[in-house]
């Protein structure tokens, strides 16, 4: 059976893996086959013939992060869901929000139809200790590509100059008193991206069927490639995560009501509760700490823990 202490653990952990980029999937795998016991047990046997209790458990917590995701950035939504309303009833996009909308739309759409063909058979083959460190070793290799290809293409000290130019002008006009353009906001930005960029992006989310491959890391890989810089990239990850988290919990609720979901509900809601606020306070430092730094610790820390897993489960 779940215990609370298990409960709240599990939820913390699901909070934070969700969104920093070193896969929630992967941890739910490893970190019960490392503590051993009971805790492995939970997630491959379960207490009777009616199965593991895990599955039911973890949808709730995915509700909960996703719910998360949804207060956290709120008046994105709002616009988003607005601009998308809107271009349902006039056929045009003009606005950033109405862009964004739709780019999201497209961007989940390869994980959408891959998620529902392949998921199951996937994490069947796949989500074992061995499989789950292996894929997580490749997580951090992917993690540090995407920071080699990133600064390959940054800016030539030509383009520096340009833009210090432009920045200088841009003060003496403000200086004067003169209108100046207002800097573009993250909305604005990330509506640039082409349908191509969220499509290349949508297709590089779909690696998190992998246990050990995270979602959110390969999102902000695939948009450092588009052009994005580490904070763009970080918010579009967590935007493009909501609905496609939410769809896969709303989904699997029925699973509650079901045998698996038998005398855990109290289980699932401390569960969630924790998970939810971990999620909440994930996003909020990851906003702030992509403002300036870069994916590499995340690299090294799933490099290190994946290694040691693959050693761990095939060695001993």
């Amino acid at each position: 059976m779940l215990t609370y202490t298990q409960a709240v653990i599990i939820g913390l952990l699901q909070g934070v893996t969700e969104l920093f980029p070193i896969s929630s999937l992967g941890h739910s795998v490893l970190v019960p086959a490392w503590i051993g016991g009971s805790w492995s047990q939970l997630v491959t046997q379960g207490d009777s013939d009616k199965g593991t209790p895990y599955l039911a458990f973890v949808v709730g917590l995915h509700v909960a992060t996703a719910i998360a995701l949804l207060g956290f950035y709120w008046r994105d939504w709002i616009n988003i869901i607005v601009g998308f309303c809107t271009t349902l009833r006039t056929r045009r996009i003009e606005t950033s929000s109405q862009r964004l909308a739709w780019l999201i739309i497209l961007a989940t759409v390869p994980v959408g139809v891959l998620g529902l063909a392949l998921e199951h058979p996937l994490r069947t083959l796949f989500a074992k200790p061995v499989s789950a460190g292996i894929f997580l070793t490749l997580n951090g290799f992917v993690l540090i590509g995407g920071e080699v290809l990133r600064r390959r293409s940054q800016p030539s000290l030509a383009d520096y100059g340009r833009a210090f130019a432009e920045a200088e002008a841009r003060h003496h006009d403000e200086s004067r008193g003169l209108p100046v353009d207002p800097e573009p906001d993250s909305e604005t930005r990330l509506a640039r991206l082409s349908v191509k960029d969220a499509l290349g992006i949508g297709v590089a989310q779909t690696g998190a069927l992998f246990a050990g491959i995270s979602r959110s890391g390969m999102t902000m890989v695939g948009g450092l490639l588009r052009g994005l810089d580490h904070e763009d990239s970080a918010k579009f990850a967590f935007l493009l995560a909501t609905p496609v988290i939410l769809a896969a919990g709303v989904l699997k609720l029925p699973t509650l009501a079901g045998p698996q979901g038998e005398g855990i509900l109290g289980q699932v809601l401390v569960g969630s509760i924790v998970a939810g606020a971990a999620a909440w306070f994930a996003v909020k430092f990851l906003e702030r700490y992509f403002k300036s730094n870069s994916l590499l610790p995340f690299a090294v820390y799933s490099l290190a823990f994946g290694l040691a897993s693959v050693i761990r489960f095939t060695l001993f």
